[in-house]
């Protein structure tokens, strides 16, 4: 699986999360909420550092990550992730990947 982020929303996670180069976000699996994949769970962020990294993408120096216990989550899915311009917020969206 994958992470795939646009530029507007690396943007948008660079501003509101204060980030800088060399930290990390991670994307994890939060019991509750909504998701199109996963009935009864959803899609949480936070800024650390991993403890068993299972995907990463680094995007100006900046390193989004899944930890490999949030791996089951996506099922065979690669996160994408751009800006909702309207609402101002990421918008997250799961694609069948090929793998």
């Amino acid at each position: 699986m994958q992470i795939h982020l646009t530029n507007k929303a690396s943007e948008w996670f660079h501003n509101e999360m204060f980030l800088e180069k060399g930290d990390f976000v991670r994307f994890y699996v939060r019991y509750g909420g909504s998701s199109p994949i996963q009935h009864g769970f959803s899609l949480g962020v936070n800024k650390e550092e991993p403890i068993d990294l299972g995907v990463l993408e680094e995007i100006d120096g900046i390193k989004y990550f899944i930890e490999n216990r949030d791996t089951w989550y996506f099922d065979g899915h690669d996160l994408y992730v751009d800006y909702n311009e309207k609402l101002d917020e990421p918008l997250y969206e799961y694609k069948k990947n090929n793998g």
